[in-house]
């Protein structure tokens, strides 16, 4: 899913769409069903890079295909009213909207002229602005909606694409060729650093803003997460009796649901035993500040937690590379 950028800040303190700016809006007209104060919800993510570690800002969004609204009158707090479907004419106003919008806020901040700004209106091929809508989700397709915001959320660059052909040479390959033909890109480290950096967001500057319902101060978000906790509607199956013994029965799916984040973070699962691989069961969570000091000094465990190290230069010269990648493996 794509969408438009907002003003910058305007998400995290009010909805995205008053009713005013609702009569142009592209998912309330294609709503049947939505009443004069529906809402969108929305995420977006800011990516300051492409895929050839160079500048490119541009925007991902993920948007409910759909709005939302109060619904005091039925069973729950909150109704969503599906879009029928866009057209690629809603689409394409949609890319003029932003690019009117964006190009009259940079002239407000001074960063572009006036001519400058109605020559640019005039551009062909949207004028370097464009909108593309052909990615959707099903409701029920879970894998493909965290492979959506995986992709999303993505970092500048892949580690498993960098490799070091020497001390002094660095090769990073594309995804993708560039346009001039090439797969590959042969940097030095301090190249490689230098690109980086330029990536870098401005400090304070969130790189994921929610919009809409999903804004933090919107009346209706805790009313909609409550909805994503729920458990989905399914026809009743006939209860089939289980060992009483059993230690799986009755298990929670989200007691467990840390152990699978650290797993896709750190590529090893906390719940398997280091020394003979058979899965940990889990007696307690302890947050007693007496009792964790007390098993950390049994174990023989710091009960204290480290300090910072002082600030230091950057290492010299030929040990910068490795230091900056250690896990790097030299490719002859």
């Amino acid at each position: 899913m794509a969408g438009c950028p907002h003003r910058p800040g305007g998400g995290e303190r009010r909805p995205a769409y008053s009713p005013a700016h609702r009569r142009g809006d592209a998912l309330p007209e294609s709503s049947p069903d939505a009443g004069p104060r529906a809402r969108l919800g929305a995420v977006s993510f800011l990516h300051r890079f492409g895929s050839a570690l160079n500048p490119h800002m541009h925007f991902h969004c993920c948007v409910f295909d759909g709005v939302f609204e109060a619904d005091p009158e039925s069973n729950g707090p909150i109704r969503f009213s599906e879009a029928v479907g866009l057209s690629a004419q809603e689409v394409a106003a949609v890319q003029a909207q932003v690019r009117r919008r964006v190009l009259r806020w940079f002239v407000r901040r001074g960063w572009l002229e006036k001519a400058d700004r109605q020559e640019m209106l005039c551009w062909a091929h949207g004028g370097g602005f464009s909108v593309d809508a052909a990615v959707r989700i099903e409701s029920g397709d879970r894998d493909g909606l965290e492979r959506l915001l995986r992709y999303c959320a993505r970092p500048p660059f892949a580690l498993e694409r960098l490799q070091a052909t020497d001390t002094d040479r660095l090769v990073y390959h594309l995804p993708k060729p560039a346009p001039d033909g090439r797969t590959h890109l042969m940097l030095t480290p301090l190249e490689l650093i230098d690109r980086l950096a330029a990536l870098i967001p401005p400090p304070r500057l969130h790189r994921h803003r929610y919009h809409g319902v999903l804004a933090p101060n919107s009346p209706l978000r805790a009313a909609l997460t409550a909805l994503a906790r729920a458990p989905p509607a399914t026809p009743q199956q006939p209860v089939v009796a289980e060992p009483v013994g059993d230690q799986r029965l009755g298990r929670s799916p989200a007691r467990y649901l840390w152990a699978m984040l650290i797993a896709r973070i750190y590529e090893l699962f906390p719940l398997v035993c280091p020394h003979c691989g058979t899965e940990m069961r889990i007696l307690a969570f302890l947050t007693d500040t007496v009792s964790v000091t007390r098993i950390l000094k049994h174990i023989g465990e710091p009960t204290r937690s480290p300090g910072f190290s002082p600030a230091r230069g950057p290492p010299a010269g030929e040990a910068l590379w490795y230091f900056t990648f250690p896990s790097l493996q030299i490719v002859k």
